[in-house]
């Protein structure tokens, strides 16, 4: 081995005991293409390879990474023949040097994920993650810029694609400057008898590419997002993909009439790799081989090389094995809606991919040495200090405040107010099947056409509690976006988890990774919501430090008939009751890692309270029961700034003052008007109803194990909270929705 070959192979990624150990199956040295091709197939991103053990936590998950055709995304059958597929997806690293694009292209590709499988595309989602913007520092001016370019991105992408995106979420904190989270999710509904593979076979079929042509954009995007942003992040702007999405609406057309002809054998989305992703994955599934003559690849540049053409990522393509002799009929098809569609190779018996580039062989690999033999590495792991330090937190014994003052400071605090800037970019209704729209409940809910069940779908993760406890918080972030799908109605029914973390070469970042995704996987068992799909996304930090330990879950939930999903606005004349799981006793009174704690007091520490699984499954239970015989008119649960924010989200959803006294909720012993008011308690949902229903409603919630708890009425003169004796806040309806819906969106107007 050369010093220049090793010295080569380091630049993409590849460290010198992996660079030994390919020259060591292959029997030789590789030449630069196909060093390429095994530094982005062993690269994190395509080889988890420090993730899949860990990963092994998650049954469902495991079983999916070790079968055949069905690892671009999960499916949840939905009933009448149907299924949902479903997937989360980060462009975290693109998005922070090229903010649009970044953003565009991660929505292109999570959605080929899902078309791919023969499912069309009915909703995505996106979970947001940046620096502070509220300010005038160089840091808070770039975390604006890329806060506001995503946003425009993926709207910019979203909106002309013809996929509305329903729901999603946006949180900031000072670690994530440098460093923005962008995650896309999307769902999809497909006749089960339907769903396409993408493993390779049958001997002499043809190899078809479909779709844009390939330029020089995007080459190494897999590896660049497999290392840490530095100084020369911005120069790395050819890594990110340019986005078309009138090319990607075409080609969710051309790719599903394709399919019902019957022609297409297997396809896959060229996504992270590229052409060198598709070729291998689909070889190595088939255990087949495949020749392919480049030379046949529509391309933007006539002088492109074998390296470049393998390693590009250009947008809006696919890789289809078609049956021999219909070939025609897919390329057919695809003319026929303006797209490239051109055979470029062969299935063959070798059990080798070989790629040829004007007349010369450039590749000749055994796809199971990429796609199959990536070295995995377990991590050391270490409990850091900050997790015993914080610990240590006495809740009782914090400063005095002003409660009215506080609950101003949280409505108007970024994590907390109003996202309508954000979503009212998006196209929420196109397709016209979305029944419950961003801002209305806690869940988006989806009514598609062939079927009378509802689908219901958020994504979710507290970071701040993942940090604090990362295995709480992975508990946490299963039990509340299932509570938020169980608030609109629906059953819980599967996961996809988005995992967003630091270096895993630290330990205490490997910590924090094994101890979210074992959190997941604990919850995920006890609700009997399997992990179906998922993303890791690691060396998420910059020359600024390290992001949050940021665990996301999309949860995907069934209502029996989507004409009874709720929302979260209570009707005039409501009663509203506080329905929850028995609290136990507890050290830090719902304030541990609170946004009170962080935004009132400039605290992050102590706990969130201990979640309890099998207690919510009874939550669910009554929410789905009370709304499907239209019992309950509208539930909300408790999350980042308590009940009292959680509440007043009610009447704003519903332009009614609400009147609540919580001095009857049995709270645990000592807890103080603080805790009352701003506690993240989990398990907690606010439901709202008929006087005439309290009885009936009473008896399910105590016959699911729950309490209950009337707390007030909506539609009264005017609004107030009761947190004991000494506390009430007489509160000013117009004013703190104007101070709540304003402030996300005032430093783009103060500009």
């Amino acid at each position: 081995m050369t010093t220049a070959t090793v010295d080569l192979a380091a630049t993409m990624g590849v460290l010198p005991s992996e660079f030994k150990l390919i020259v060591e199956l292959m029997g030789r040295e590789p030449n630069i293409t196909e060093l390429g091709m095994f530094a982005v197939m062993w690269s994190e991103h395509c080889g988890y390879k420090y993730s899949r053990p860990i990963l092994a936590y998650f049954k469902r998950y495991k079983e999916a990474m070790e079968s055949t055709g069905l690892e671009n995304a999960g499916i949840i059958p939905i009933g009448d023949g149907l299924g949902v597929t479903f997937k989360i997806e980060s462009h975290n690293h693109p998005s922070a040097v090229e903010p649009y694009q970044g953003a565009a292209t991660g929505v292109g590709g999570i959605l080929r994920d899902i078309f791919t499988m023969g499912a069309r595309p009915i909703a995505a989602l996106n979970s947001l993650r940046f620096g502070p913007i509220h300010g005038h520092s160089p840091v808070e001016q770039q975390n604006r810029y890329l806060f506001e370019h995503v946003v425009a991105g993926i709207s910019g992408y979203g909106n002309c694609v013809g996929v509305p995106t329903v729901s999603g979420e946006v949180g900031f904190h000072p670690r994530y400057s440098g460093n923005p989270l962008v995650n896309a999710m999307a769902l999809g509904i497909v006749r089960l008898d339907e769903v396409t593979t993408a493993s390779a076979g049958g001997v002499g079929n043809p190899v078809i590419y479909l779709g844009s042509a390939t330029g020089k954009d995007g080459i190494h995007g897999a590896t660049f997002a497999s290392e840490e942003l530095g100084e020369d992040s911005a120069a790395k702007r050819p890594n990110v993909q340019i986005g078309d999405p009138f090319a990607e609406k075409l080609l969710i057309e051309a790719t599903l009439e394709a399919l019902q002809t019957g022609a297409v054998h297997s396809i896959q989305d060229m996504g992270a790799a590229g052409l060198t992703c598709s070729t291998i994955e689909m070889s190595a599934k088939g255990n087949v081989g495949m020749d392919i003559n480049l030379d046949k690849v529509p391309m933007r540049e006539s002088d492109m090389t074998a390296y470049e053409l393998m390693l590009s990522e250009s947008q809006e393509r696919m890789l289809c094995v078609a049956h021999k002799g219909r070939e025609q009929e897919v390329i057919q098809v695809f003319e026929r809606w303006g797209l490239p569609a051109r055979v470029i190779g062969v299935i063959t018996d070798t059990g080798r991919v070989r790629v040829i580039r004007h007349g010369a062989l450039e590749c000749d690999l055994d796809p199971h040495h990429l796609a199959d033999m990536c070295p995995v590495y377990r991590q050391e792991s270490a409990e850091p200090e900050y997790f015993r330090e914080g610990a240590k937190l006495d809740v009782l014994n914090l400063s005095e405040v002003d409660h009215l003052l506080a609950l101003k400071k949280l409505l108007a605090s970024p994590n907390i107010a109003s996202k309508r800037w954000v979503f009212g970019q998006y196209d929420q209704q196109v397709q016209t099947q979305t029944k419950v729209v961003p801002g209305a409940a806690d869940a988006a809910v989806l009514a598609p056409r062939g079927t009378k069940v509802g689908i219901s779908v958020k994504v979710d993760g507290n970071a701040l509690w993942t940090y604090l406890d990362p295995y709480a918080g992975g508990q946490h972030a299963v039990l509340e976006a299932a509570r938020n799908v169980a608030c609109t109605g629906a059953k819980p029914v599967g996961v996809t988890d988005g995992l967003n973390f630091g270096s895993p070469q630290q330990p205490h970042v490997y910590w924090q990774f094994e101890q979210a995704v074992r959190g997941i996987a604990d919850a995920a068992e006890a609700l009997g919501t399997p992990v179906v799909s998922g993303n890791v996304s690691f060396y998420n930090q910059s020359e600024l430090g390290e992001v949050l330990p940021t665990a996301l879950i999309g949860m995907v939930g069934l209502v029996e008939d989507a004409e009874t999903a709720l929302g979260m606005a209570p009707g005039n004349g409501d009663c509203i009751a506080w329905v929850s799981v028995p609290f136990a006793e507890t050290q830090y009174f719902g304030l541990g890692a609170s946004q009170y704690l962080s935004v009132v007091h400039g605290l992050e520490q102590g706990r969130p309270e201990p979640p309890n699984a099998e207690a919510e499954r009874g939550l669910h239970a009554f929410l789905i029961e009370g709304a499907k015989h239209r019992f309950i008119r509208s539930a909300h649960d408790i999350s980042e700034g308590g009940g009292a924010v959680a509440l007043l989200e009610m009447a704003f959803a519903g332009s009614l003052d609400i009147e609540i006294d919580l001095t009857g909720v049995p709270f645990p012993s000592k807890t103080n008007d603080a805790g009352r008011l701003f506690g993240e308690w989990p398990g907690v949902a606010f439901v709202s109803f008929r006087p005439a229903d309290a009885e009936h409603l009473q008896g399910l919630a105590e016959s699911n194990g729950l309490v209950w708890h009337i707390v007030g009425r909506a539609g009264v003169e005017r609004s107030s909270i009761r947190a004991s004796s000494d506390t009430v806040l007489d509160l000013k309806l117009v004013e703190l929705r104007e101070l709540w819906e304003y402030s996300l969106q005032r430093p783009f107007f103060d500009q």
